[in-house]
């Protein structure tokens, strides 16, 4: 199958520019952004969709951030202060917070939001497990009480991907923590302007002038968050081509992922700069649905990771360019501490269609359907659902490609349910290596079943293991059990890793104060 095969689904139906939209007089004071898919989940707790988490840090602030060393650093706390045993964290807030609604900040409008956000972060997950209660010492101290020592408190609810512990209201905090907020208040630097929000388009935010910055250079999540523009707009723009022409003729500032093919166009265009924010690079996954046959059978779910070959994938989205790109058969990401490749056998090379054909066969498989769920408007997942598609059908696999926008397929992708009643059996997706840098952070590997992230993987054996990673004594002793997670989570094919890349995002030179991270982050970023 041919990569422009692929890429073609992702160009057609695409919205022709609306041209009125993007020419207010007020451009100066105003941002215009493309970003990297639909935004339709609102909520940075509910979903660790990267389109939402990108909202979420326009709106929402955290009590701590991280810098480039990944060091927890004070953000919406002053500071903290940890008892003699070590089993009780006392964080007090800055002076002056404010939500946008203009109510203040209050220590108990922070413990009920990590409380929230405990239940559906896996790093979270695993600190909830010694919390004692989630509570307030007075106003401004929040104070948590633990069963044990928990060394990582402030990294779990510092980590800046995935499921982000940001603040909000009590009364939207109180929210089931399975059910999407009813509304989107935050106390971050920007406003989400909800009369302006229309699903598959755009959406606006507003500079909260309400919002007091800390003092310090931005550095990733931490430091002085400054919104320099009255406005940012997002505009949805599925055609890859039609947002790189925006971006070309000035009518749009900064396109978060312009389409890896048409890179060449864009640094030939003077006004235009190409650059890496997200410096820890990115890993492109395909997830299982372990409730639901045929994958809630591991020797079924062994057959495709046998089927898996990650050049075809990274190829299929990226071109052949091996600069941004290159595999990596691990599921903690290549060039960090604890990955280690080739641990499982069903990894490693070569990899052979009749091989997987064979383990099929022996595997019980009945002919059970496998409904894809994949966007047409993301071309660095969608071409992955169609190769996966072509993929099964050719060892023998009946197979349903059910094509959506990837607005719909983050909905969906939460269903439990049988195929025949809207669930699903696989979907591709990416995310930031810092998301699954280790043990305590990765959703890719927890076993925690019901609670954990989609498709559900559920092993004992992988939570008792990852309790012991984090009480190793030493870093020797942590990398060995590493090693061991890793194994375990590519035998049970908990997730079957695709590549490991970078993204390049382009944006108008007139623009300055990016800053790096592991997504585009919206403070910092003014007129040159």
């Amino acid at each position: 199958m041919h990569r422009r095969t692929l890429l073609q689904g992702a160009a057609l139906g695409g919205l022709a520019l609306a041209r009125p939209a993007l020419a207010q007089p007020t451009r100066g004071s105003t941002l215009r952004f493309v970003p990297q898919a639909n935004l339709t989940a609102l909520d940075p707790i509910w979903t660790s969709a990267i389109v939402t988490q990108i909202h979420g840090y326009h709106v929402f602030d955290t009590l701590y951030g991280v810098d480039g060393n990944q060091r927890a650093l004070p953000q919406m706390a002053e500071g903290h202060t940890v008892s003699d045993d070590r089993r009780t964290w006392r964080i007090r807030l800055r002076e002056g917070l404010r939500f946008h609604d203009g109510e203040p900040v209050l220590a108990r409008d922070a413990a009920a939001s990590l409380e929230r956000w405990s239940k559906r972060d896996p790093f979270g997950q695993t600190l909830a497990k010694v919390v004692e209660s989630w509570g307030t010492a007075d106003d401004r101290t929040i104070e948590i009480k633990l069963t044990r020592p928990f060394p990582m408190l402030l990294d779990a609810i510092a980590k800046p991907d995935a499921n982000i512990a940001v603040i909000m209201p009590e009364r939207l905090a109180r929210t089931d923590a399975n059910a999407q907020v009813g509304e989107v208040i935050g106390s971050g630097p920007y406003r989400f302007l909800k009369d302006e929000f229309v699903a598959g388009s755009r959406s606006a935010y507003g500079k909260f002038d309400g919002y007091v910055p800390r003092e310090g250079t931005p550095d990733w999540t931490s430091g002085g968050k400054v919104a320099h523009f009255n406005r940012v707009e997002w505009h949805v723009l599925p055609d890859p081509s039609t947002a790189v022409a925006a971006l070309s003729n000035g009518e749009v500032d900064w396109v978060d992922q312009p389409l890896a093919d048409l890179i060449p166009s864009l640094q030939r265009n003077r006004n235009v700069k190409i650059d890496t924010l997200a410096t820890s690079g990115f890993m492109s996954l395909m997830r299982l649905n372990h409730l639901q046959p045929p994958f809630n059978n591991p020797k079924v779910r062994r057959a495709v990771a046998l089927a898996v070959n990650q050049a075809d994938y990274m190829g299929v989205t990226l071109g052949q360019d091996q600069s941004v790109w290159r595999e990596c058969r691990s599921l903690f990401p290549c060039g960090t501490p604890w990955a280690t490749e080739d641990l499982s056998e069903l990894a490693s090379h070569p990899r052979s269609l009749d091989r997987a054909k064979a383990a099929l066969a022996e595997s019980g498989y009945a002919g059970e359907k496998v409904v894809i769920i994949n966007p047409t408007d993301f071309p660095l997942i969608g071409p992955h659902g169609q190769l996966t598609a072509d993929l099964l059908t050719r060892i023998g696999m009946n197979v349903d490609l059910m094509e959506s926008d990837w607005g719909t397929v983050v909905q969906r992708r939460v269903s439990r349910e049988p195929v025949e009643k809207g669930g699903w059996s696989i979907f591709h997706t990416y995310g930031s290596s810092m998301s699954y840098i280790s043990p305590a952070v990765s959703s890719l590997v927890k076993g925690t079943g019901a609670s954990g992230w989609f498709g559900w993987y559920e092993s004992p054996k992988m939570e008792e293991m990852i309790q012991a990673w984090l009480d190793a004594p030493d870093q020797d002793a942590q990398k060995k059990v590493a090693d061991q997670i890793n194994r375990l989570a590519q035998d049970d094919v908990a997730t079957i890793p695709l590549g490991q890349f970078f993204i390049r995002t382009a944006y108008r030179n007139n623009l300055t104060g990016f800053v790096k991270g592991s997504m585009p982050y919206p403070w910092g970023v003014r007129p040159a």
